[in-house]
């Protein structure tokens, strides 16, 4: 008799299970259509300030996904674009991580609607040389040597390497606060490399409208961070 009573609850459990498999499934298989839709849609942001990529990929974070759908509001929304070009000019990567972000359903549907993010975090990673590019100063190339950015300049018919640190400067602008140059080096040599450093570098417009906040030397390359907030997306 016991038995019998045991086989309705195995039946149960093993129902709930099957049920439970189902919706975890159909709840990935939605959270796959939705990120490659945002995805669409933020590549299209994305090209509205000159930056493009071959591949660009969203994932959602967040606890559930359906919930998050239900509420319309994803806890954070992470972008990533690799390779991509800003103005024409080649980055390693782009990362934005927006956090609070609100996504009307009938955008995950196929419908339209606006995207709001409360906040946003942009990560770019570029090469030495893209940096040297950006800096557009005639006989200047920067490269990583130990972990540190290093400035080659051709002055006054000599030649100066001096390791340089990145810093962030009112207006938006990096400035390159120069090391001692070896004893060597000739004063007018310098000045002049002093004046040259002094110029700093004035980055393309960033994507989402971020505002420039940092900028470091990370292994091989330059990581440049911005942040940006309230900002809507057109889906």
């Amino acid at each position: 008799m016991s038995g019998k009573r045991r086989r309705p609850l195995r039946t149960l459990i093993i129902v709930l299970v099957v049920l439970g498999v189902l919706l975890v499934g159909a709840d990935r298989a939605a959270e796959a259509f939705a990120e490659n839709r945002l995805a669409t849609t933020a590549a299209q942001e994305a090209a509205q300030y000159d930056v493009k990529a071959a591949d660009t990929s969203v994932e959602i974070g967040g606890f559930g996904f359906l919930p998050q759908v239900a509420r319309e509001r994803f806890d954070s929304i992470t972008m990533t674009m690799q390779d991509p070009t800003i103005e024409s000019v080649p980055a390693e990567d782009l990362v934005v991580t927006m956090n609070s972000v609100h996504v009307p359903r009938a955008l995950l549907t196929g419908g339209d609607g606006p995207i709001v993010v409360d906040t946003a975090d942009v990560r770019i990673r570029v090469s030495p040389s893209t940096l040297t590019r950006f800096a557009a100063v005639e006989g200047l190339s920067l490269r990583t040597v130990d972990g540190k950015l290093e400035a080659q300049l051709k002055v006054l018919g000599a030649e100066a390497s001096v390791t340089v640190r990145p810093q962030v400067v009112s207006g938006g602008r990096i400035q390159l606060i120069a090391d001692k140059l070896p004893g060597d080096v000739p004063a007018a040599v310098r000045r002049a490399v002093d004046r040259l450093l002094a110029r700093g570098i004035r980055l393309p417009r960033l994507p989402f409208g971020a505002s420039l906040k940092e900028i470091s030397v990370q292994d091989q390359s330059v990581v440049i961070t911005a942040t940006a907030a309230d900002l809507k997306l057109r889906g």
